[in-house]
Parts: C-alpha cells; sequence; structure tokens
C-alpha cells in the first residue's frame, strides 16, 4: 500500500461528497471533494458511497466446525465487512484457537462465548447441563478477556433438548459473574418465547428477533407480543441473524408495521448460507431491508454506528481523523436483484448494494 492513499470523490449516505486520506494506518484528512492529492489517489467520482467499516454482530468463523463455520477473511473483509463477531461458535475449550485463528487474519473480529464448554463441536451443545461448566468459563474469559465480548446462549428446542429454560437461567448467572450481557438465539419450542423474554435484561441481545418460526414473537394476528414490547421497553436489543432459518419477509413486515425496528442487521454467516443462499453475504441482506422500505442511513447504522455503541467502540462506527481506517466503500444500483428468506419466500427489488472495496486497519483492498 502506497503511504499515503486518497479515496477521492466519495460520498457519505446523507450525500456528502469528500476526500479521506489515509497514511500510517490513520485517517489524517477529511477534505473537499476533489482536492486532496497524494501518492495513490482513487476517483470514485462521486458514484460510491463511503461509511465506517460495517460490523457483522453475528457471524460463524471457526473453520474447523461443521456445519457452523467458515473463514474469518472470506466472511470478512473479503464481503466488505471490516468487524466480525463470531455468536458463540467456540466454548472455553475452543475459544483459545478462535483468537489465534484471528490474530492470522485481516479482518478484526471478537467473540461471543458459548456457555456450553463445547460450542458448536455439536449442534446440541445446551442439552447436557454438565457441559454448562463455571470454572472452565471462568478460566477462558480470564484468558480472552479482550477478544470476548458477551456470552451466547442458543435456547430452541433443538439446542436445549429436554432442558427447556434451565441453561439460560444458568447464562444468567455466569452473566452476572462475568458483566458480561447475552446474546440470546431464539427459535422453535419449548421453551416458549414468553419464558425466554423474561430473563433477558438490558443490554442483551436477542438475534433472529425477525423469524417466522411458530415461536416468533408475534402472536396470530401479527402483533408484537406484550413480553416482547417489555423487554424492548427493558433495553434489550434487537439483532437480525438472518441465517439459513431465521428471517421471515412476513415477520419483517410485521415488525414494521407495529415500528419495531432492529438495533443491528447481522448476517449469521457461514459456509452453506455463504455458498448457496439465502445469505450470500452481508450486501446482499442489505437488500431484503432496502425492499423492505428503510431508509439507506439506517441500514447502513445498524452496521456501524449502532453496531459500534454496543460494542463500546465508537471509534468503529464514524470516519474521523486520527482514527486508524476501517471504512467500507459501496455502491446503491438501479438493478432488479431476486431475494428469498429463510422460508423459501421469493421477493424481487430494483435496487442492490454492491460493495467496491474496503479499507481495513489503513490497508485498502478491492472487492
Amino acid at each position: 500500500m502506497a503511504d499515503n492513499v486518497v479515496l477521492q470523490n466519495v460520498k457519505t449516505v446523507d450525500g456528502t461528497s469528500i476526500d479521506i486520506v489515509i497514511k500510517n494506518k490513520k485517517i489524517i484528512d477529511i477534505a473537499s471533494p476533489g482536492t486532496a492529492t497524494g501518492e495513490k489517489v482513487i476517483d470514485y467520482k462521486s458514484k460510491v458511497y463511503v461509511s465506517s467499516g460495517w460490523i457483522d454482530m453475528h457471524v460463524h468463523a471457526f473453520l474447523e466446525f461443521d456445519p457452523y463455520g467458515d473463514n474469518i477473511d472470506e466472511i470478512g473483509y473479503k464481503s466488505g465487512v471490516t468487524t466480525i463477531i463470531d455468536a458463540g461458535s467456540t466454548g472455553a475449550d475452543r475459544i483459545h484457537d478462535l483468537v489465534a485463528n484471528a490474530k492470522k487474519s485481516k479482518t478484526n473480529v471478537c467473540a461471543f462465548l458459548n456457555i456450553s464448554r463445547i460450542g458448536l463441536k455439536r449442534v446440541d451443545e445446551l442439552s447436557d447441563l454438565s457441559l454448562l461448566n463455571k470454572k472452565e468459563l471462568m478460566r477462558a474469559f480470564e484468558e480472552s478477556k479482550d477478544f470476548i465480548v458477551g456470552l451466547k446462549a442458543r435456547i430452541s428446542s433443538s439446542v436445549v433438548g429436554e432442558n427447556n429454560v434451565e441453561p439460560l437461567k444458568i447464562a444468567r448467572a455466569f452473566s452476572k459473574e462475568t458483566d458480561l450481557p447475552l446474546m440470546v438465539h431464539i427459535g422453535s419450542g419449548p421453551p416458549d418465547i414468553n419464558d425466554v423474554l423474561k430473563l433477558l435484561e438490558k443490554n442483551d441481545i436477542i438475534t433472529h428477533f425477525l423469524n417466522g418460526k411458530s415461536n416468533n414473537l408475534f402472536d396470530y394476528e401479527g402483533k408484537p407480543l406484550s413480553n416482547f414490547l417489555k423487554a424492548i421497553d427493558r433495553g434489550v436489543h434487537l439483532d437480525v441473524g438472518h441465517g439459513n432459518a431465521s428471517f421471515s419477509f412476513k415477520t419483517a413486515e410485521q415488525a414494521k408495521e407495529h415500528g419495531i425496528h432492529f438495533n443491528t442487521i447481522s448476517t449469521d454467516i457461514y459456509r452453506k448460507n455463504r455458498l448457496y443462499g439465502p445469505v450470500y453475504n452481508m450486501a446482499n441482506v442489505l437488500n431484503k431491508f432496502l425492499y423492505l422500505g428503510y431508509s439507506l442511513k439506517e441500514i447502513i447504522d445498524a452496521i456501524t454506528v449502532r453496531a459500534a455503541a454496543w460494542l463500546n467502540k465508537p471509534e468503529l462506527g464514524r470516519i474521523a481523523r486520527g482514527d486508524i481506517a476501517n471504512l467500507t466503500l459501496f455502491s446503491v444500483e438501479d438493478e432488479p436483484i431476486d431475494l428469498i428468506d429463510s422460508e423459501g419466500e421469493k421477493r424481487v427489488a430494483d435496487q442492490r448494494i454492491k460493495v467496491k472495496g474496503v479499507v481495513v486497519n489503513g490497508e485498502y483492498n478491492e472487492c
């Protein structure tokens, strides 16, 4: 990379055109469009947007696990995402391996620690309560506390088996012990979604909140459950977590109709849904929210400003002089695209987001 790189004639989501100058990994200037100079100038001719680097709050980035695993950089910077949060792929037994993999990757990585020590080595990791080992969890947390941002509990019938809501009660106790928030996967019951909601507190995350399963957050008339509204009032954070089976256009339309908006948009991406859909990449997930009528600003804020705020890393959600440069460059094209949700329902949108490049920790990469 040249010593001094200029991203010329880029525009922010509010339409303001700027030049961004990067040197020694940092943003050293934000100038009027077309005025900055440097060793390497990339002129985007005001056709490309720039935002702070995209943050995906829910991915599975431990390549060794199947089916829920993938390569960090394939689901990270190569798809326009500069920071990924692994959502509980590893528990206490393997979190150190994920840390090691992250150090060898370009993409910024942190993680939710699975409350089961085995993580996603198998997909019913909360069916055996002996695997929810407090001593091992605390050891892993102390060893990797700069890497771990929260605890992950997958609370659906295929994961918890006969244990109902008990794993979530144990997770709540672990949360209090570590002072870490919970990310809670919701899906088919039992346990009943109301029993799950009652255990969630401020700054906890409900991921898969737009799933179309019968145990979801809306009643048979499409109205939000009262316990869901109470959880929102308590400050529980709503994350999309699209995945193979957890995003429904119908549920998303119900949420929008009742004024319930996402806090963050995430992919729940891993190799299968990256290669074969319905996820593919972050841009494809964002296209679904463009189709639903959300503004570009609200969509991009969800994967920059609001994600960074939850992580308590505001520098990841802004473009400012002196900060390490983490940026995503993208366009919005007027061309049709077929979109498919996790229920197999198809829609056709007339606009699509295309990633053009990223800057990861000061390094420019075309996409």
